[in-house]
């Protein structure tokens, strides 16, 4: 009889630990999170800051006439960048979905590539054949200058540094705001867990 108890007491004991290790992983990961928010929002302001200081440059040396508004074009087009969400994670589901960025998808329906921003997998897997290896870091570079190109083409054939650099900036942003997405779920998914284990914890007090 008094093992059985004693048996019982330190299942109990190894079930509370387990509980507490993860509850106390669930309030790093929300902390981490919430930093790394914080971090993302600085960064996101500063970026901003300089694209608009940069095309405001270009503005002032192109002229007002060059980089106007008047200049976009109002026909219905494919969108240049995508967001992908993913649900799936190795054919398990997610608790949260992750955004991925597609940037400068190509106009062209023969050239179907696109670079993706993976904030969470920025390993890329090694190909067996050298060639393809080093041969595609340089077109993919290609097909973003020549995307690139493209949308600055309807401010002229010759345009600016600074309003290429806002170009970029503005860029740069818009890939941050993804990683303040994708950081935001994660706050959202700790909040949620450490509520669960803060009514647990009222119920089990109760009893």
């Amino acid at each position: 009889m008094g093992e059985e108890k004693e048996a019982e007491n330190t299942q109990v004991s190894e079930l509370s630990t387990t509980e507490l290790e993860e509850q106390n992983e669930n309030t790093l990961n929300f902390l981490d999170s919430v930093d790394n928010y914080l971090i993302l929002i600085e960064s996101l302001t500063s970026t901003l800051r300089q694209g608009w200081l940069e095309l405001a440059s270009a503005r002032h040396s192109m002229g007002g006439s060059r980089v106007n508004t008047a200049l976009l074009t109002l026909k219905q087009h494919s969108a240049a960048t995508k967001v992908e969400v993913n649900y799936d994670n190795g054919g398990s589901m997610k608790k949260s979905p992750h955004l991925t960025l597609c940037k400068w998808t190509s106009s062209d329906k023969k050239d179907s590539s696109f670079e993706k921003e993976n904030t969470d997998n920025k390993d890329s897997t090694k190909e067996s054949n050298e060639s393809e290896t080093t041969a595609s870091p340089h077109k993919t570079e290609n097909h973003l200058q020549k995307e690139r190109g493209k949308v600055l083409s309807m401010f002229g054939g010759l345009v600016s540094p600074k309003l290429r650099a806002s170009q970029l900036s503005f860029e740069k942003a818009l890939e941050t705001l993804v990683e303040i997405a994708n950081v935001r779920s994660s706050i959202l998914g700790s909040h949620h867990a450490l509520l669960q284990h803060k009514v647990k914890d009222t119920n089990s007090t109760e009893e």
